[in-house]
């Protein structure tokens, strides 16, 4: 999942974004509201967690901005102020949700993974093919019913190819909804993490390469054998 969070409180922000990166997000950070507008409408964020009085453009243009662009992107807003004209105001200007500070992290961890599910077309809450299967609700990945140990990036490519179907993802795409805006587009870091995610996961191959186009994970996928089971459990 992709995240924006616009906040000019930097410590808050900074915090924000220490703690949904924990839970595997990518996010990227805005300290004030035209850098933020910007950000928003260079990259299809999943969610924005945005402040709603900021210096520049205010956090009211900046979600009223994004409502209008028919953008898919969620927006939960957060203020200083928790009266309830206050929330029904935010909402009315077309915020998805609403949070007046100071909040509980897990509740905005919460209430962003929610937007999230929102943000994008409904997918199974547990994806599988052959016998591989993952779960993001509890961030477990298994294979033959073995557990997989992937890094969170590994996890979210994984995921990404899951999502898809058995289409086609490219580079470009991966490196847009896994990692953040601070990883060089020009870096071999997708190939890097494609190749590693396909040792952990073993024999027969899951992932394919699709030249000039990206990788998929077919849905026609065979199992692992038997035999190659009982290695990785007796591994």
């Amino acid at each position: 999942m992709r995240v924006l969070v616009v906040e000019d409180e930097r410590n808050l922000a900074d915090a924000i974004a220490r703690g949904l990166r924990r839970q595997g997000m990518a996010v990227d950070l805005a300290y004030d509201g035209s850098t933020g507008h910007e950000m928003a409408f260079v990259t299809r964020y999943d969610v924005v967690v945005l402040d709603r009085d900021l210096p520049g453009v205010h956090g009211d243009q900046i979600c009223a901005d994004l409502v209008s662009s028919g953008a898919l992107t969620r927006v939960l807003m957060l203020t200083a102020s928790g009266t309830v004209a206050e929330r029904v105001e935010g909402l009315q200007l077309g915020a998805d949700d609403y949070l007046p500070k100071p909040f509980a992290f897990d509740e905005l961890v919460a209430r962003v993974q929610a937007l999230g599910r929102r943000a994008t077309p409904a997918a199974p809450p547990v994806l599988s093919v052959a016998d591989l299967v993952l779960d993001p609700a509890k961030r477990v990945a298994t294979r033959a019913g073995s557990p997989l140990d992937l890094t969170r990036k590994e996890f979210g490519v994984l995921e990404e190819l899951l999502k898809a179907r058995g289409g086609v993802v490219s580079s470009e795409e991966l490196l847009e909804r896994v990692w953040d805006a601070n990883t060089d587009p020009f870096t071999t870091t997708v190939r890097v993490t494609v190749m590693t995610l396909r040792k952990k996961i073993g024999d027969p191959p899951l992932i394919e390469t699709v030249v000039g186009a990206g990788y998929r994970v077919s849905e026609a996928a065979p199992p692992s054998a038997p035999h190659e089971r009982g290695n990785r459990e007796s591994l």
